[in-house]
């Protein structure tokens, strides 16, 4: 009880300023006490926060870690999936190798959350809740040192006064000797107190740079973490491009001719090929080839069976419409059209010419100029559009009435701009592009044609069918020995515009 009553004696001294505190530690200490607040606060939120971010359960051994890791779990799903589906999917094969990949990533995970639980957050988590808490813890106690020291000073000075011996004379007796001795003994408990917390503040200015070396760490076991998984990843990269590029089935439908060409190691484009063997064989007396539309549904069938290379040609040799507009659905839908938008002003430039053997000339010197994979399923197309027309009395596609259904989905350029002008301007243009090519296929791209290059269709031989083109000028003759050899052979008149709307006029049917 007298304890107590001593305390609050000194703590209401102090706060009416009978017992004045003194000030013990020096202005670069005090600077540093309020520093070590700072670096508590940052220390102890960058902690939580670096906690978060870790995946695993904290204080656990590897094997617990790691199950625990939604990169574990992923692991097992896809490999799961993977027995599901087998080794005969492409999906079963993919699911294997990246579930393979995800394990190892976790245990490569589990790694460098180990390494950043023991080199950074358990070093900031003793920072901010041990180190800075116990010279805090200090720094209270000494205040309560000095002010002990303070008080025991003012009861001896009170003692001096009420006893009438002068400040410059030691007071005596007993109970004078008792209050010196308490205010020495205090004095001597505070100094060694002072010099305990000021050796652990300057001690912990000191090692500011160790500190800071935990950041440091944090970014080193980051940039070997994320070496090493990139060092994986690119390891399996290559096996699962091995995987996708010797499947056999790949989409051709929206995809650049080129690649498709090189994925499936083919000449003519899978879709162009198909559909052109099945008409060969079903369609070529169909009237309104190319121009009728489709059941929509079974259009969206037929291209997604050639999608993915499976076709019953049973099935769709009743139905000559749908099959021809799968192939103008393949031509439209390519990135870049079949006549390329590069040679797009050349074409056009060509159809203007009003000279007919000149425009002939110009319309050839294009086609030199496709790239050969453009050139060779171009070629194939054309050759079996000028076959297409030797039925024009049964299927009533003329070669102007195939350039205006079939023109557009080869020939288009950047900018479509309206539809009105596109049916109009443009459209004529690209007729006038087109006719004359089908009409004059074989002086184009001169020779016999073997339409089943795959040999998986029984579809005939193309034969060289204009009597008065036997000896037709070859793609490889200059320009000199070609208008020579065209001198003593006028190709057929180009259709008109007038036919053209002449058709429209006739026809009165949506073109597709």
């Amino acid at each position: 009880m007298k304890k107590q009553f001593n305390r609050m004696r000194q703590l209401a001294n102090q706060t009416v300023g009978r017992a004045e505190k003194t000030e013990v530690l020096g202005e670069d200490l005090l600077q540093v006490e309020k520093r070590l607040e700072l670096v508590k606060q940052v220390s102890h939120s960058t902690h939580k926060k670096l906690t978060a971010c870790l995946q695993g359960q904290q204080g656990v051994d590897v094997e617990k870690k790691s199950k625990k890791l939604p990169l574990t779990t992923l692991a097992q799903c896809m490999v799961e999936g993977a027995a599901v589906l087998g080794d005969e999917s492409l999906l079963g094969k993919m699911l294997k190798l990246c579930g393979e990949t995800q394990e190892r990533l976790a245990q490569e995970l589990v790694l460098f959350e180990l390494t950043i639980e023991r080199d950074v957050v358990d070093p900031l988590c003793e920072l901010a809740e041990v180190e800075i808490p116990n010279i805090q813890k200090q720094r209270k106690h000494l205040a309560k040192l000095v002010l002990d020291m303070d008080s025991a000073r003012t009861r001896y000075y009170q003692s001096t006064k009420s006893s009438g011996v002068s400040t410059n004379l030691q007071p005596t007796g007993a109970k004078a000797d008792h209050l010196r001795e308490e205010m020495e003994e205090a004095a001597n408990r505070m100094e060694i107190c002072r010099d305990q917390l000021s050796a652990d503040m300057y001690g912990f200015v000191a090692k500011e740079i160790d500190y800071a070396s935990y950041f440091q760490t944090l970014i080193e076991v980051q940039a070997e973490y994320h070496r090493k998984s990139l060092e994986l990843l690119q390891s399996v990269l290559p096996q699962i491009k091995a995987h996708q590029e010797t499947w056999v089935e790949k989409p051709c439908y929206g995809k650049p001719l080129e690649e498709h060409l090189v994925l499936s190691g083919r000449d003519i484009a899978f879709p162009i090929e198909a559909c052109v063997t099945m008409l060969l064989e079903c369609g070529m007396e169909e009237e309104g080839l190319f121009r009728i539309a489709p059941s929509a549904s079974k259009l969206k069938k037929l291209k997604a069976s050639l999608d993915c290379g499976v076709l019953d040609v049973q099935e769709y040799s009743a139905d000559p419409h749908a099959i021809a507009g799968a192939l103008k659905s393949y031509l439209r839908e390519l990135p870049e059209p079949l006549m390329t938008f590069q040679l797009y002003s050349d074409w056009i430039q060509a159809s203007n010419i009003q000279d007919q053997e000149r425009r002939l000339q110009a319309l050839y010197a294009a086609c030199e100029k496709l790239p050969p994979a453009n050139n060779n399923n171009f070629k194939y197309l054309i050759k079996f559009l000028s076959k297409l027309t030797e039925y024009q009395d049964l299927n009533k596609m003329t070669p102007g009435n195939i350039a205006i259904v079939l023109g557009p989905n080869l020939l288009w350029t950047h900018n479509d701009g309206n539809i009105t002008e596109m049916m109009t301007t443009v459209s004529l243009q690209i007729v006038g592009i087109i006719e004359p090519i089908i009409q004059h296929a074989d002086w184009f791209f001169p020779g016999e044609i073997e339409f089943n290059v795959t040999g998986n269709y029984g579809s005939p031989v193309h034969t060289n069918h204009n009597a008065n083109y036997s000896s037709m000028p070859s793609p490889d003759m200059d320009q000199t020995e070609r208008r020579q050899n065209d001198q003593s052979r006028r190709p057929l008149s180009v259709a008109t515009d007038n036919m053209m709307l002449e058709f429209y006029k006739k026809d009165g049917t949506t073109l597709i």
